[in-house]
C-alpha cells in the first residue's frame, strides 16, 4: 500500500489478522528496510497474538536516500502515514515502533498520532563515541509506555531502565538484534499483550 506523505510517499507492508486487537505500525533504521531480521520477527510474533502488523517503508528510504535528513520533515511525514493507516482500520488501538532511528521517529511521534505504546528496538542513545549527544530526552518525552530492547555490545549506547517502561538488554548483541531475532519477537510480543489489553 503506497501512502502519501507532505515528503513523499511511504510504503506500508501490512500483514493483517481476522479480528484485530490493536494496529502496530513499524519502522526501519536509517539504511535498513522493513525485511530486517528482527522486524520479521516481531511482526510474526505480534500478528501470532492478534495484532495487524504494518511495515513502513519511509519517503526518505523510498527516495534511495541513506539518512532521514530533518526530524521535523520526517515526523510529519509519520503523522501523517499514521492518521492513513488509522483511517484504513478505525476503531482499533495503536502502538508503533520502530528499529533504529525508526523507534526515534516512534518515540517523537507517540503522543501527536494517539499510540498506547512504543517498541524501540536498539534504541541509538548517542552517535558511536559520542557519549555526551544522549537522546535519552526523545525517549523520556514518548508520553506512553515504551519497551526499549538492546543489546550490551551495541555501540550507539543502551538507554538507562528509568527513561523506559521496561528495558531489555540483551548479552551479545550488537545493534542490529541478529544474533535471535524470535527472541526479540517472543520480548516484544509477550510485553504488547500485556500493554495493549
Amino acid at each position: 500500500m503506497e501512502i502519501t506523505t507532505p515528503h513523499g510517499p511511504a510504503r506500508a507492508e501490512i500483514d493483517e489478522v481476522a479480528g484485530p486487537r490493536f494496529l502496530f505500525v513499524l519502522t526501519h533504521g536509517s539504511a535498513g528496510g522493513v525485511d530486517a531480521p528482527d522486524l520479521l520477527a516481531v511482526r510474526d510474533a505480534a500478528t501470532a497474538i492478534g495484532a495487524t502488523v504494518a511495515r513502513v517503508l519511509q519517503p526518505f528510504r523510498m527516495r534511495g536516500a541513506r539518512a532521514p535528513g530533518s526530524a521535523v520533515k520526517q515526523d510529519e511525514a509519520w503523522r501523517a502515514l499514521v492518521a492513513e493507516l488509522r483511517g484504513r482500520y478505525p476503531g482499533l488501538a495503536l502502538a508503533q515502533g520502530g528499529r533504529s532511528n525508526g523507534a526515534r521517529v516512534a518515540c517523537r511521534t507517540a503522543e501527536a498520532v494517539g499510540v498506547r505504546a512504543v517498541v524501540a528496538l536498539a534504541f541509538p542513545l548517542h552517535p558511536p563515541k559520542k557519549p555526551e549527544r544522549s537522546r535519552a530526552a526523545e525517549l523520556r518525552a514518548a508520553g506512553v509506555d515504551v519497551l526499549v530492547v538492546n543489546g550490551d555490545r551495541d555501540p550507539f549506547g543502551v538507554p538507562e531502565a528509568a527513561d523506559a517502561a521496561r528495558l531489555v538488554v540483551l548479552p551479545g548483541e550488537g545493534h542490529d538484534l541478529a544474533k535471535d531475532p524470535a527472541g526479540v519477537g517472543e520480548l516484544v510480543a509477550g510485553w504488547l499483550d500485556a500493554t495493549m489489553g
